[in-house]
């Protein structure tokens, strides 16, 4: 039952960080080259139209971090052990799609092949962490009350 309810965490997790990073992309209406809901159905030829545009890039950078921290934080919501060994795991899989992207597309500007690394993990890391803390403090406190009772 627990890979079950870890294999839908991790699901729901790059769903939401999907859905974050599509909602980012949309938000500025300049860089809306598609028709489609999401620019991956079209993503080269999004790409090569976004080619000279830095700040798109850094935007995306930023959107992807926070994509990866809340997935992270969802994915850490759901999961019963190991919340943030499972919110890194959103990192590496979220990583792994970056890095097939620059592979496979070559219009990304050096400073985000590079910065993918650096953004990534550390992300998805702090929103497992986010969630550890909440447990801990909810946890420290119901053991107080405990005590206060007897």
């Amino acid at each position: 039952m627990n890979f079950i309810r870890n294999t839908i965490a991790v699901l729901v997790g790059l769903g939401i960080a999907g859905l974050i990073i599509t909602l980012g992309i949309r938000a500025f209406p300049q860089w809306i080259t598609f028709e489609a809901f999401a620019p991956f159905e079209h993503w080269q030829r999004f790409l090569y139209s976004m080619k000279g545009d830095s700040a798109f890039f850094g935007f995306l950078l930023f959107i992807s971090g926070l994509g990866s921290t809340i997935g992270g934080v969802a994915t850490a919501l759901i999961v019963k052990y190991a919340k943030v060994a499972y919110a890194i795991l959103i990192g590496f899989i979220m990583l792994f799609i970056a890095m097939l992207d620059v592979i496979i597309f070559p219009y990304h500007p050096t400073f985000y092949k590079i910065s993918i690394f650096l953004t990534f993990f550390p992300f998805s890391w702090i929103g497992g962490k986010i969630v550890e803390v909440i447990y801990e403090r909810n946890k420290k406190k119901r053991i107080a009350e405990k005590m206060n009772k007897k």
